[in-house]
């Protein structure tokens, strides 16, 4: 059964620290454990001419060069009441770019409201880029399917269907053949941006697959590193389940079948399993062949092409 897992998710303050080695300005007690949960980020240049309408307060606040030109108009009280307005506001925390320095009003308001300060030598646009790229993960939403998730020529293919279907046997064989593992059983998928979706595994599972009649098995320590991935984007969902007589499988492909994922459309494939079926060269020819139609070329579409010059000559 899938377990969903959408909701509102936070990242501690410690956690950006450490992932973009900020110099900690001034940090009250217990700021590390402070939690932020938006991706947004403000430049407060409005908000430091004491204009507030539609301002968020639970975005990070940045201060770049062009803030700083201005501040330095102003004499130290009107800095004061500048920055007693915004930091009244309840902001999570203020980061300083390109390694400016900081005025030492500033550090007084901060102090009273225990507001955290940053300091970064990154440039703004840099730092706000690739901060929002990584919130955007950190605090992306979620749901987490039982199923496989295995890398195979730069698919990423997501592998659902029953218990005892065949997935994991199938993943090992493809790894086997020089793909690699993501994650086994539990896939997590994370909604990234509007157009990708981005599966893992949970950490305390990660590199593990369960073969029935073997047990577990350690695939990054059998068949080295090469073997396994940390993340991959889903570029293709196969449902795997047992072969019924008489049902009608698509044997043209001419129409692509798509899963809702997150509110993400991928491509999706229901393959039927039965004995002297080779699943791990059809997995493949099938990542190559989701490939070529990401490439513009589907081969259903050219023979439907050729049949119909043909008929017509």
């Amino acid at each position: 059964m899938d377990t969903d897992y959408i909701g509102n998710y936070t990242i501690k303050f410690r956690e950006i620290v450490k992932e973009f080695s900020l110099e900690v300005v001034y940090g009250p007690d217990g700021y590390e454990n402070r939690e932020l949960e938006s991706t947004g980020i403000n430049r407060p240049g409005l908000q430091l001419a004491g204009f507030f309408d539609q301002f968020d307060n639970k975005r990070t606040v940045v201060i770049g060069r062009v803030e700083r030109s201005f501040l330095s108009t102003l004499t130290a009280e009107e800095r004061m009441v500048r920055f007693g307005a915004l930091l009244d506001k309840d902001i999570p925390f203020v980061v300083f770019t390109r390694g400016i320095e900081i005025f030492p009003e500033l550090i007084d308001v901060a102090k009273e409201h225990k507001t955290p300060i940053f300091r970064t030598p990154e440039t703004t646009s840099e730092f706000m880029s690739a901060l929002i790229a990584y919130l955007k993960v950190q605090l992306a939403p979620r749901i987490t399917r039982h199923g496989v998730l295995v890398e195979i020529y730069g698919e990423g293919v997501l592998l659902l269907g029953e218990s005892g279907v065949g997935k994991s046997e199938t993943a090992i064989e493809l790894v086997k053949r020089g793909h690699r593992l993501i994650a086994d059983d539990a896939v997590e998928l994370k909604k990234v941006s509007s157009k990708s979706i981005v599966g893992s595994a949970p950490e305390i599972i990660r590199h593990f697959i369960e073969l029935r009649g073997i047990g577990v098995v350690d695939v990054r320590r059998i068949f080295g590193m090469g073997s396994v991935k940390l993340t991959e984007k889903i570029d293709l969902v196969i449902n795997l389940e047992i072969w019924k007589d008489g049902k009608q499988y698509d044997r043209f492909g001419a129409e692509t079948q798509y899963m809702d994922i997150l509110g993400i459309n991928i491509p999706c494939l229901t393959i039927p399993v039965k004995p002297g079926r080779n699943l791990a060269v059809i997995l493949e020819v099938a990542a190559m062949n989701n490939r070529h139609k990401k490439m513009g070329y589907n081969a259903a579409e050219d023979l439907s092409a050729r049949l119909s010059d043909n008929f017509y000559d």
